[in-house]
């Protein structure tokens, strides 16, 4: 039985729902078995081969409209892949990225033509995708980006550097945040949809080497004149691109807000575990009071966060989640993950430290989430704004 067993909410109870999560789940004993996910971890990356696996057995775009080549369920499809990723311990898939963070930018804000044009081939794994936000000076503040995209003739000539860019390795359709107006802040800004297959000028750094999330390519970026045709600004209009990324953020928090959360789960499931089979002074090292206080004290605050962050996915749902709310889940949850990953590593004493115990890498890998979507003092500046 999990340590914390919060029932699952009401709008997952559906029969589609649980048959959906069964297949997915298959899926990955399937496709995924440790040995392939190690091999990741050791390349550093998930093969391109995967992705059109896991196309054709429809864990791509699976909230996708299906006049666009999707599926045509909604938010609660999508948890069903990240989720069931979290429980085969399949590092490195990106899924949550593709489906949750990048694709709604062309469903909610592309044109027509780009819908149709690039949709199915996302869905299907033909395409993989990458945002491009961060710069080497610049991270959470978006509006002083200086990568630029500036006319020329029947289209845009991109200009610039990006860092730290997830999927970068692999992606072939990258949403780039880029300047049409360098005079302006954020009415300057706007995304452009970039497929880099015979882009010239268009070339990849390093793969970054990284603290954890080992099997999860993390990259630099470089556009030296990059075309793309006019057709390729996101929504057909410049300047649009800061309130597109407003509009999705709050979206990407809560999905960080949900892995954390499954993070301080699957840190207290195996914490338990290995406390109770593990002697010290004649007695198990759950005996002792202090372990039982600790982790009493986490159980209660990672119930009381499953519970919010659940309350979170149903005004998600609802079309009500706001962005001081989101911030608030992603801010709270993350700050919490790394607390109960760090008191359960020093409750493994020594063998917490070791990477072949799950709680090594646990704790290698919880540490980003208090950085990307927004470092958690951005969360900060965004909650009190709201009070």
């Amino acid at each position: 039985m999990p340590v914390i067993n919060v029932p699952q909410p009401a709008f997952m109870e559906e029969e589609e729902i649980a048959i959906f999560a069964d297949a997915v789940g298959k899926f990955y004993q399937q496709h995924a078995p440790q040995k392939r996910v190690q091999q990741w971890r050791a390349d550093g990356m998930v093969e391109r081969d995967f992705w059109r696996e896991a196309g054709a057995a429809g864990l791509l775009g699976v909230s996708v409209p299906t006049e666009y080549g999707g599926h045509g369920g909604d938010f609660r499809h999508d948890l069903v892949v990240i989720d069931q990723q979290a429980k085969h311990d399949v590092d490195g898939f990106a899924a949550s990225l593709h489906n949750t963070i990048i694709l709604p930018y062309l469903v909610r804000h592309g044109t027509e033509e780009q819908k149709q044009k690039y949709l199915p081939k996302l869905v299907s794994g033909e395409l993989v995708s990458a945002i491009a936000m961060t710069e080497p000076g610049v991270g959470s503040d978006l509006q002083s980006i200086t990568t630029t995209a500036l006319r020329d003739g029947n289209g845009y000539r991109i200009n610039g550097a990006k860092t730290y860019i997830s999927n970068g390795q692999t992606a072939d359709f990258i949403v780039v945040v880029a300047k049409t107006n360098p005079n302006e802040r954020a009415k300057g800004i706007s995304l452009m949809l970039l497929e880099t297959e015979g882009a010239e000028g268009f070339q990849r750094g390093k793969k970054l080497d990284k603290i954890g999330l080992d099997a999860a390519d993390t990259s630099e970026l470089f556009f030296d004149n990059v075309f793309v045709p006019a057709e390729n600004v996101l929504g057909g209009v410049e300047g649009k691109g800061f309130y597109q990324l407003m509009g999705e953020l709050p979206q990407e928090r809560l999905v960080i807000a949900i892995g954390a959360a499954t993070g301080i789960e699957k840190a207290l499931d195996t914490t338990v575990e290995y406390v109770k089979s593990r002697k010290a002074f004649g007695q198990t090292i759950w005996d002792f009071q202090n372990t039982q206080f600790v982790l009493a004290d986490l159980k209660a605050r990672g119930t009381a966060a499953r519970v919010f962050v659940n309350d979170c996915i149903a005004k998600l749902l609802r079309g009500e989640l706001d962005v001081a709310t989101a911030s608030m889940a992603k801010y709270w949850v993350t700050e919490l993950q790394g607390e109960v990953v760090d008191k359960c590593l020093q409750l493994h004493g020594g063998a917490g430290y070791i990477n072949e115990y799950p709680i090594a890498k646990m704790y290698r890998d919880a540490r980003i989430t208090r950085i990307f979507g927004g470092s958690n003092e951005v969360m900060k500046m965004l909650i009190a704004r709201s009070m």
